[in-house]
């Protein structure tokens, strides 16, 4: 009787995104009420509310926690959040296009490209003419794009059929140069050598509002153009041939899931640094909770990868206070050991 109810609440779409919706908001609550300073959750409200309708009166609220709310808790919250969002959609979307629960923007060395992108960005001190603080995720998403493109041919010239599994050891593969020519670039750096490394572990203390700026419209047009794909995702994770046979333009649509999943990945590294296991976990995670329709799988994972990116945040810099850890220590943590059980359930299955 029991497992009966718990199957029909998780098939219950309504629920799962009440349930989705729930856990943010509470990560939310929890990353700007935890600190140094806590600050009670209803403040938080009421500091919110009057910053949206200014007719709200403040006079009982103090100015500190409002500085803390509006100018440093806020934005860090809100960027962890769309980081987290965009990274777990994307791993959506790669896990469907790919049929493995092993793909994500990290494994297949999407994550890789994009930091090589904005390492060079920063090592070189480029700058687009009328880009301005759109050149760092410019360039990321570029390299995303093009390493994701140079993984597929590498893949193709090795095996034709181009398995699954190839694509993902090409990506690893890929994912090892770059990151050497990474570390080639911060050997040879020097005053920027802090700046570099502190970015690459992964971290979005003292961003601000300008960040999110940066990432909100990139985030935008990645998940629609996922979310429009969400069909067509659900027809080729039962193969290329398939989908093909029932309509699908496979190849077009491809492309479309390949860019939006390099631009959503190239903006989340470039307003972060490199997070791993976000893109694997929270969609594998999510499919096993309320299954792999894409149609829901993909905004679930948005809203379950921002809280989770979210709570993972406030981990890193409460644990060992006043330290900070970077937040890719954390998800590393979290996500690698969950890697190992999802590549040990893969193989008794096989």
């Amino acid at each position: 009787m029991q497992k009966q109810y718990i199957r029909t609440y998780l098939n219950n779409k309504f629920l799962a995104y009440i349930t989705a919706a729930a856990f943010l908001l509470f990560a939310i609550l929890m990353g700007i009420s935890i600190g140094t300073v806590s600050v009670h959750p209803m403040t938080i409200i009421r500091v919110i509310s009057a910053e949206l309708f200014p007719f709200i009166s403040l006079e009982n609220t103090d100015a500190m926690h409002s500085n803390i709310i509006m100018n440093i808790r806020l934005p860090r919250v809100l960027l962890a959040g769309l980081v987290g969002a965009s990274l777990a959609i994307a791993g959506a979307a790669f896990q469907g296009l790919l049929r493995n629960p092993l793909a994500d923007p990290y494994t297949i060395g999407v994550s890789s490209g994009a930091s090589l992108g904005a390492v060079l960005t920063l090592f070189l001190g480029l700058s687009i003419p009328f880009a301005g603080m759109f050149t760092l995720p410019l360039f990321s998403i570029l390299f995303s794009f093009l390493t994701i493109f140079a993984v597929l041919l590498f893949a193709r010239k090795i095996e034709r059929s181009m398995k699954v599994e190839t694509i993902i050891l090409t990506g690893i593969i890929f994912s090892s140069f770059l990151g050497a020519l990474i570390s080639l670039m911060i050997a040879l750096t020097g005053e920027e050598l802090r700046q570099i490394i502190g970015w690459l572990l992964g971290s979005v203390s003292m961003r601000g509002w300008a960040y999110i700026k940066i990432i909100i419209p990139f985030f935008v047009l990645g998940a629609i153009l996922l979310l429009v794909n969400s069909k067509e995702l659900n027809a080729m994770s039962f193969g290329e041939e398939k989908a093909q046979h029932i309509g699908v333009d496979v190849q077009k649509r491809k492309m479309m899931v390949l860019i939006a999943g390099s631009i959503l990945t190239g903006a989340a590294v470039a307003v972060s640094g490199t997070i791993g296991f976000v893109g694997l976990v929270i969609p594998h995670l999510t499919r096993l909770l309320w299954g792999p329709d894409h149609r829901h799988l993909l905004p679930l994972s948005i809203l379950m990868g921002a809280g989770f990116l979210i709570i993972a945040d406030l981990v890193s810099r409460t644990i060992i206070a006043p330290t900070e850890l970077p937040i890719g220590v954390i998800t590393a943590i979290i996500g690698a050991p969950a890697f190992a059980i999802i590549l040990i359930k893969r193989k008794n299955k096989l």
